[in-house]
């Protein structure tokens, strides 16, 4: 009891700071308010264990209702406060645009020079009154921001104006295009370095990628995920720093191919997600670098993968398909491996210990879709008092769930974040995060597993990249590929109802 109260208030300090930074500057809804609302379901159920005690546990009724009743008067209450006031539009225009991505506004180089002030009339010539009224230029030290009235489409008025701004100017500037918080669309001036760099052949050109180094670390990677493969079917492992020891072991191909399978699973599908990413990327004529693998000898044998883009993303629509891109592949990938292995699997009983992460008694009925997907592998073996025994390439297809669960959540920099941001607009996602990371930190009252996510999505801004056309929206098809999107992160967490538990018999 007492650890759960200090739990209680160790969730509302966390989320009263969350709130404080993320959106106390966006709405002029008191801070305290919006904390009390999020914390109100939170506040319910320590109620419930208070008067009632733990055994019992609080009718699904009140958890969900007071989630959904919180989440939309949240909803609102922002709302009501998120229009600025008129005097605070160019400090939030200086901050919108000092969040922007490095790529986006590089540091200062020598020879790049922002506009001049003699160089207005062109500036103002490159916006028709017709398709953008320009009612105020501010000059910033790497940066010119142009506010006005927008007359025709965003697309529309992006492409004509950034011809206009590349006839006058040449390739000095990129042109960005953002949404402010008061809902109006501006446009930003920053010096194009990357142009600069071209033109000035004494400079040493920055190496995109490194072929060299990216397979170092995907046999780095192949060694520890193998390891921990071994380790994970009952072998004891000398320590790391005896290498010969461990070449010993490696050495015998009976101990080498139990570790394999984990490896090569997880490995395909990190390496499949990414893939997705980078050749997305690719398609936009977007400069990225070959996926890297992150090996460590520990845990899971590895924390991924990741690919570094060197060049600003053009529109919303490419930094949709970009972010969806990789967790749809890494899903396709992760299914027949999952099934296959969940079909070689063991069934056993349930038992204490049986939990969402323990692979030799795993309950399925944690995971919509990892039940599902057990019933469609097992069959009439598997029933309600059953769990499994997971056969390392059903390891690997699980964590690859866990993967794409992770990364399609909608919070800040993730594949969901940038999804969300594609979808909606920036404004619009920065709640949606904020949402998602109090949803999940209430779930892990409930599935203390997803407590460690919940405390790492703390720790993650919610502010997303801008693309340069950051206002132009998405077409429908697009929109409904996000929510399936969406549809597929909540089916992976959420735990099976009954009633379909029933239906199924497991």
């Amino acid at each position: 009891m007492l650890f759960w109260f200090l739990f209680i208030l160790l969730l509302g300090l966390a989320t009263y700071l969350m709130v404080q930074r993320s959106v106390a500057h966006i709405t002029r809804t008191p801070v305290w308010l919006l904390w009390l609302v999020l914390m109100t379901p939170a506040f319910l159920l320590s109620g419930w264990t208070l008067i009632y005690g733990a055994k019992p546990p609080p009718p699904p009724g009140l958890i969900l209702w007071s989630v959904f009743v919180c989440t939309v008067l949240y909803w609102m209450l922002f709302q009501w406060g998120r229009q600025a006031p008129r005097d605070t539009q160019t400090d939030e225009a200086q901050t919108q645009a000092s969040e922007s991505p490095p790529t986006i506004q590089p540091t200062p180089e020598p020879m790049v020079r922002p506009i001049e002030l003699t160089e207005e009339t062109q500036l103002r010539n490159c916006f028709p009154w017709s398709v953008y009224y320009v009612q105020n230029i501010e000059y910033r030290p790497q940066s010119v921001i142009c506010r006005g009235q927008l007359r025709t489409k965003a697309s529309n008025a992006y492409q004509q104006i950034k011809a206009n701004i590349e006839a006058q100017f040449g390739d000095r500037f990129l042109l960005i295009f953002q949404e402010g918080f008061n809902g109006k669309p501006f446009f930003v001036l920053v010096p194009n370095t990357q142009a600069a760099k071209q033109t000035n052949p004494g400079r040493n050109q920055e190496r995109l990628t490194r072929p060299g180094l990216a397979l170092v670390l995907l046999a780095a990677t192949l060694l520890t995920t193998t390891l921990v493969g071994v380790e994970n079917t009952g072998v004891t492992l000398p320590p790391i720093w005896d290498i010969g020891s461990l070449f010993k072991l490696l050495s015998n191909r009976d101990v080498l191919f139990k570790g394999l399978p984990y490896a090569l699973g997880l490995m395909t599908i990190l390496g499949i997600h990414e893939l997705g990413h980078y050749l997305t990327a690719k398609f936009y004529k977007i400069r990225s670098t070959l996926p890297y693998f992150i090996p460590v000898p520990f845990f899971l044998g590895t924390f991924g993968a990741f690919i570094q883009m060197r060049s600003p993303i053009p529109n919303r629509k490419a930094l949709f398909d970009i972010s969806i891109a990789g967790p749809i592949a890494g899903f396709v990938a992760t299914l027949p491996l999952l099934i296959w292995g969940l079909a070689h699997s063991d069934v056993v009983s349930l038992t204490e210990k049986t939990g969402l992460l323990n692979p030799d008694a795993l309950n399925p009925k944690y995971s919509i879709l990892l039940a599902l997907l057990s019933k469609l592998a097992l069959g009439s073996q598997l029933t309600a008092k059953s769990a499994l025994d997971l056969h390392p390439v059903a390891v690997a297809g699980f964590l690859g769930l866990i993967v794409t669960a992770l990364n399609l959540m909608p919070v800040g920099q993730l594949d969901g974040g940038h999804i969300v941001h594609a979808m909606f607009g920036q404004r619009i996602a920065i709640v949606i995060g904020q949402i998602a990371r109090v949803l999940l930190l209430l779930l892990s009252l409930v599935r203390e597993e997803f407590l460690v996510w919940a405390i790492i999505l703390l720790f993650m801004p919610l502010i997303d990249e801008p693309a340069l056309n950051d206002v132009t929206e998405l077409d429908n098809q697009r929109d409904v590929w996000g929510l399936l999107a969406m549809a597929l992160l909540i089916v992976i967490i959420l735990p099976l109802p009954q009633a379909i538990a029933n239906f199924l018999q497991i």
